[in-house]
């Protein structure tokens, strides 16, 4: 048995949801960017081709031969690839537009939806990965990407933008992860559901948290992460919004939200 299946590596977060818009990577960069805040050692990983956590993150898009595609197949290690952000204790795995050729490649070898998972623990086992968080920033899709993503991971985060449309795809994500946690990784649960783009001005937003909460209980963040201009305009800065505005609305909702994921991770710990 591996380090990460005895809970010896790094916790491995999946921020996943099919839909595009819900502020999945929003959520990678300022939550990473939370958690080392408060003196957590986080990984990001790019799984998107769109690469908007590297950006995000300041960095350029990867390099030939320097990027998560390279990782997936076979030709770099994760330790190879990883770079410091200009942010202490938060480091990125980069993403390329290569990836998006990356499902027709990955389908010809063994192991295809495990294949982030074996880098993960190579990385691990070799000493070169300490973090204690890394974050899985998934594609807007449920591709072979996002099942490699699902297959690494302790668990799920799901961003959820508060609109009816939102939630017609919920479903149809947690019974992914439900056939994923069957057939592919045993281990894997739903760490929460956090509202995004919530805006308390209007009543949609109030219903749909109060749908969401009333279905799924306290797998919903108490957080709610609000609808604000700061943070739309953070990534053409490259930078998290919490370097970008450190006192707006958004920016304290992101480090609510990391303290109340700690407290959930403790919680698990003690629980074991």
């Amino acid at each position: 048995m591996s380090e990460i299946a005895k809970g010896q590596g790094p916790r491995i977060l999946a921020i996943a949801n099919q839909k595009g818009g819900v502020g999945k990577t929003t959520t990678a960069i300022n939550l990473g960017t939370a958690l080392a805040a408060v003196g957590e050692k986080v990984l990001v990983v790019d799984m998107d081709p769109q690469g908007n956590a590297t950006t995000g993150l300041g960095l350029e898009r990867a390099a030939q031969g320097r990027s998560t595609y390279e990782m997936l197949i076979g030709e770099a290690a994760l330790a190879d690839i990883v770079r410091s952000s200009s942010i202490p204790g938060l480091d990125c795995a980069p993403s390329s537009l290569d990836l998006l050729g990356a499902e027709l490649e990955l389908a010809e070898f063994d192991r295809k939806a495990f294949r982030l998972r074996d880098a993960l623990e190579a990385c691990v086992r070799s000493g070169a990965c300490d973090h204690t968080y890394v974050l899985l920033d998934c594609p807007p899709s449920l591709n072979l990407l996002t099942i490699n993503a699902l297959s690494a991971a302790d668990a799920v985060l799901v961003p959820l933008q508060c609109e009816y449309f939102a939630l017609e795809g919920l479903s149809q994500l947690l019974k992914t992860v439900e056939r994923v946690r069957r057939t592919l990784n045993p281990r894997l649960g739903i760490q929460g559901i956090v509202l995004t783009m919530y805006d308390k001005r209007n009543s949609l937003s109030e219903q749909v948290a109060e749908d969401v909460r009333a279905v799924l209980g306290e797998k919903v963040y108490q957080t709610v992460i609000p609808r604000n201009v700061r943070v739309s305009e953070a990534p053409s800065h490259g930078k998290p919004v919490l370097l970008y505005d450190h006192r707006c609305a958004g920016s304290q909702a992101y480090i609510r939200l990391a303290s109340e994921i700690i407290q959930r991770e403790q919680a698990l710990r003690a629980a074991s």
